[in-house]
């Protein structure tokens, strides 16, 4: 299981750079990021070195924060690989929330991060079927 930061932020102009400043003045390293947007809001979400600081900080500076457990898979680099894992996980009748793919830098291949519930069951299932579950 992996923690993921998830803010809740305005969507304007250098409102990405506000949270990406304050993390990474606090020495706290980004190491994937994805936005989701609407018209006047959106969801940001981080894997970061420290998690629970990184939240702390946010939040004192007003953001509405969380930290969510997600799972994160290590796939092959070759064409079809999330096709495979997501026909895995539909054979072991496990829903995914989202998912996003993302680079491990320990392994130097793309990770899958899934949002699921059920996380033990899911990481058992995968593993049990030879996927390289990342904590």
């Amino acid at each position: 299981m992996i923690k993921q930061l998830s803010i809740f932020t305005e969507n304007s102009k250098g409102a990405m750079l506000k949270v990406s400043r304050a993390v990474s003045d606090a020495g706290i390293d980004i190491y994937n990021v994805v936005t989701n947007d609407s018209a006047e809001f959106g969801i940001v979400r981080m894997l970061v070195t420290e998690p629970e600081r990184a939240e702390e900080i946010l939040t004192n500076l007003g953001y509405m924060c969380r930290i969510d457990k997600v799972i994160g898979v290590e796939i092959p680099d070759a064409v079809g690989s999330l096709t495979i894992l997501l026909d895995t996980l539909q054979n072991c009748n496990i829903n995914i929330d989202y998912l996003y793919v993302s680079y491990s830098r320990d392994s130097k291949t793309p990770l899958a991060v899934l949002k699921v519930a059920g996380y033990a069951e899911v990481e058992n299932s995968l593993k049990s079927r030879g996927y390289n579950i990342v904590t």
